[in-house]
């Protein structure tokens, strides 16, 4: 069955995206990670594609996504820069590529715009990562902010633990979006957050948030790839809604072929290929000659 997409030939840009928070207009993002799936996603028509550190699960195998690469990250985002012509392209930048110095920082940032063809990079923290927000954008290198549960910040926070439940974490999440909102950060993902908390924080910033596991509120949201398709192996958060199962589909697609090369089933006659009738002739009567000789 095919998607109709209709015709989504317009470009998103940061500021499509400054109109449609100003039109209470919801935005769509999900994730990819390689040609196809960038492909289908911006055929059908959403608004942003995040190239996550996620693929360091989804794809890699690895536990977290600490140990994501840059060199990883710019492989994936150049094959998702093929598939994407519609949709916002935002770049993860790893764990370690901003941490030790902004001069490194700045310089992994443009990588990202000039060698793997992103609009925007992604990069976790609030009030902390300000000034680093504040000289990329100088460097005209638009910013995605991430505030609450940071998952690059697994071991500081003791786990992926849902943030914002005190008083005093709601204020500083507040703090840390409007900080990255004065910093020129383009929007602001809020992930793992009660809803109530990101409907306050939505309400308060005049650039869009894009909420995963914060509740309807927030201007956009995003999902996982994977996750959305049943194709993790680990139990899904609460906040992930399974759209099909195709897990079970892959699996069961690999089984019968398995049972049709076995049973010999696999491949067919209509599925070989043969030669032409004048050459399987010549070939048969070159070997009826041999048979003859060896008689």
């Amino acid at each position: 069955m095919s998607i109709t997409t209709g015709d989504f030939r317009s470009k998103i840009t940061t500021s499509t995206l400054l109109e449609k928070k100003r039109r209470q207009e919801t935005i769509t993002c999900l994730t990819a990670y390689d040609y196809p799936s960038a492909r289908l996603v911006d055929e059908a028509g959403i608004d942003m594609v995040l190239v996550g550190d996620s693929l360091g699960m989804v794809m890699l195998g690895y536990e977290n996504t600490l140990p994501v690469t840059m060199q990883e990250m710019l492989h994936h985002t150049r094959a998702v820069r093929r598939g994407v012509k519609h949709a916002f392209l935002i770049a993860d930048m790893p764990f370690a590529s901003y941490h030790v110095s902004q001069r490194e920082a700045l310089r992994n940032a443009a990588r990202f715009i000039k060698d793997a063809g992103a609009e925007a990079v992604k990069i976790e923290g609030g009030e902390k990562r300000a000034r680093l927000v504040e000289r990329m954008v100088n460097a005209e290198i638009p910013v995605v902010g991430h505030i609450g549960l940071t998952p690059q910040s697994l071991h500081a926070m003791g786990g992926y633990k849902v943030q914002g439940k005190t008083l005093n974490a709601i204020e500083q999440l507040m703090h840390d979006a409007l900080a990255l909102e004065r910093s020129g950060a383009c929007c602001v993902v809020l992930e793992g957050i009660p809803r109530e908390v990101a409907a306050m924080i939505t309400h308060e910033l005049e650039i869009p948030t894009i909420g995963i596991g914060a509740g309807p509120e927030c201007d956009g949201q995003v999902l996982v790839f994977h996750d959305l398709l049943g194709l993790t192996f680990a139990p899904p958060a609460k906040f992930v809604r399974r759209y099909a199962d195709l897990g079970s589909v892959i699996g069961n697609a690999v089984l019968a072929f398995k049972e049709d090369v076995r049973s010999g089933g696999y491949p067919s006659d209509t599925e070989s290929y043969h030669l032409p009738k004048e050459t399987l002739s010549s070939l048969q009567a070159i070997a009826e000659r041999k048979r003859a000789v060896q008689l």
